[in-house]
């Protein structure tokens, strides 16, 4: 009988070290520094404060697993769900195009916690997180493009992809992980509407995907039962939460197709769906010389996907809710070729760039819609003052795969993350880059900072 959940299930029980060629295990470890500097970057914020907060009222005053943001031992439940919270938010951390799926900021924080907790090997953190890629990624591609008009797949997805994580780290055999599949996905929820108020229910998705994937596990180790067809059954999650689900994708080329190689660092620090249209956007002013006050209106051509999520973004209040405004994106672009951290902070009350902003369109493009979301094109038609009509197109955006960071890259980018704010010192951020170029070799996964 065709099971694709217990056959997930029985792929990421029975994953070694072995199985898991060199260069996936490199890109795991290039992906999960990539998410360290994303939490410490995101530490200081607001809506991450609130969350540390609640874990130290609500947590242990102590622990074996680190909450990177406050800087102390807590258990792996709150060192997930605070870790997890801050890996999202500057958006700077990592996606797959396919699934549309986050996978560092639900994987790492629950897998770093338990690994730490329980004295396991760097080996076996770098097998259970591209266990939970491999199966994270392969969930959403199962949901589709209908799931995520309305679901943050990194919300729902990531609660499963957590627990099969830690799952693994637990050492769960195939009858044990499908119980926590079930239970992970009887708890999977993330909604898009908070955009349209700029709310913060983005960090609560991923704390909470982190927190609720590692209780599945940890509960299934202890004999708690779960849904055996939470995927594809009759009133799984596929029947609640999408029109266009496809079971094939659960178990598609498994353990010869390494989907973790195919996900994309975001060089932009802001919603995905901008980085095509951005990139586009620099390609045009870099060949035509062109500067920000020469650009009269530009016109995003996208895919309805980022339509659907930017859409709501029409006049941010916040700065994280202008990392999902299209036209705030590429106002920064135009003035500063690149859209990072301390160009968004000064940004939201900018009178030029809010005028730049109100001159951007974003108009559905057949061919970039087609490609989506097995690619993500980008193509931009600029308008200069001077009455000129440009046109920019741009494939594979910068961090894709085909386009991807090296390792100087990401280590630049790690520190510019990681100092940040001051969350850490360069210092520090150079010693975490060590520990985790060297994790495959070490016995007990530690502390980072």
């Amino acid at each position: 009988m065709n099971h694709p959940s217990a056959e997930l299930s029985r792929f990421v029980a029975e994953l070694s070290f072995d199985d898991i060629p060199e260069s996936v295990l490199r890109r795991a470890e290039d992906f999960l520094l990539d998410c360290l500097a994303s939490i410490l970057a995101g530490s200081s914020s607001r809506p991450v404060q609130a969350i540390a907060s609640f874990a130290r009222t609500m947590g242990p005053a102590g622990g074996p697993s680190e909450d990177m943001v406050a800087r102390r031992g807590s258990s792996p439940l709150f060192a997930a769900l605070v870790n997890a919270a801050s890996a999202h938010m500057v958006e700077q951390d990592d996606v797959h195009n396919g699934s549309v799926f986050h996978p560092a900021a639900v994987i790492f924080p629950p897998a770093i916690a338990t690994a730490q907790a329980l004295g396991r090997s760097g080996k076996e953190l770098l097998v259970a997180a591209v266990a939970g890629y491999e199966a994270g990624i392969r969930i959403g591609e199962f949901l589709g493009r209908t799931h995520y008009t309305v679901f943050h797949t990194t919300g729902t997805a990531g609660t499963l992809a957590a627990a099969m994580t830690v799952g693994r780290l637990l050492n769960l055999n195939p009858a044990q992980m499908l119980h926590a599949l079930g239970s992970a996905g009887t708890q999977a929820a993330g909604l898009w509407e908070f955009l349209r108020d700029g709310a913060d229910s983005k960090q609560l998705h991923t704390a909470k995907a982190a927190a609720d994937g590692l209780t599945a596990a940890w509960l299934a180790s202890d004999g708690l039962t779960g849904a055996s067809h939470i995927l594809e059954g009759k009133q799984g999650l596929a029947a609640g939460m999408s029109q266009d689900a496809d079971p094939a994708r659960l178990t598609s080329e498994l353990g010869s197709r390494w989907a973790l190689v195919e996900t994309s660092f975001k060089y932009h620090a802001s919603c995905r769906h901008t980085h095509p249209a951005a990139d586009a956007l620099l390609a045009v002013m870099q060949k035509n010389k062109l500067e920000f006050n020469n650009i009269a209106s530009v016109v995003a051509h996208v895919h309805q996907g980022a339509i659907d999520v930017l859409g709501p973004v029409v006049k941010p209040t916040s700065v994280h809710q202008s990392k999902f405004s299209m036209g705030t994106v590429l106002a920064l672009i135009a003035r500063h070729r690149h859209a990072g951290l301390p160009e968004f902070d000064a940004a939201l009350h900018d009178a030029a760039i809010a005028d730049f902003r109100d001159r951007v369109t974003m108009r559905l493009d057949p061919e970039i819609d087609a490609a989506y979301p097995k690619q993500w094109i980008g193509k931009v038609t600029v308008q200069t003052r001077q009455g000129q009509t440009l046109t920019g197109r741009v494939d594979v955006p910068k961090g894709d795969p085909g386009n991807t960071l090296t390792r100087p890259e990401i280590e630049e980018k790690a520190l510019r993350l990681g100092c940040y704010r001051n969350a850490a010192a360069p210092e520090e951020v150079q010693s975490m880059i060590g520990k985790v170029w060297g994790l495959a070799e070490c016995e007990r996964v530690g502390n980072f900072l």
